[in-house]
């Protein structure tokens, strides 16, 4: 099984008075179990780097029950069917909106990979600490 889920779908850049319809890719790495990456890709026109964005992965399980987060990324239901997902920056703020069924299947998926609860099993602490202590001590 491949360590890495790749999941593409559909959002909405909600920009009143209107809202349209963007690409995006979460991505959930078993090496990096406590993050997902969602990656809008930029319009080719622009000629310019794709927007990451990294935030917990529990984040997002909260945020289709209940409005979860702080700091630089908010999740929270929007109605039955969609879920909003708040990005602040510098430059201001993006709503995106996402398919409430799209993220449970992403996030099911991602639980096939490392089981909710268990990501400190794939952390990779004990290979850290053990090439730390490898080294020679400087000074």
């Amino acid at each position: 099984m491949s360590p890495l889920l790749e999941f593409p779908l559909q959002a909405r850049l909600v920009t009143p008075p209107a809202t349209r319809r963007i690409p995006a890719l979460l991505c959930y790495d078993r090496h990096d179990p406590l993050a997902v990456r969602a990656v809008f890709p930029a319009p080719p026109e622009l000629e310019a780097p794709d927007t990451v964005w990294i935030f917990g992965r529990e984040l997002l399980e909260v945020g289709l029950h209940a409005p979860a987060g702080i700091g630089d990324v908010h999740v929270r239901p929007c109605g039955p069917d969609r879920t909003a997902v708040e990005l602040h920056a510098p430059e201001g703020m993006a709503l995106i909106e996402f398919g409430t069924l799209e993220l449970r299947r992403f996030l099911w998926r991602s639980y096939a990979l490392v089981p909710q609860g268990q990501e400190h099993h794939n952390l990779g602490l004990d290979q850290d600490l053990t090439e730390l202590l490898r080294r020679p001590l400087q000074g």
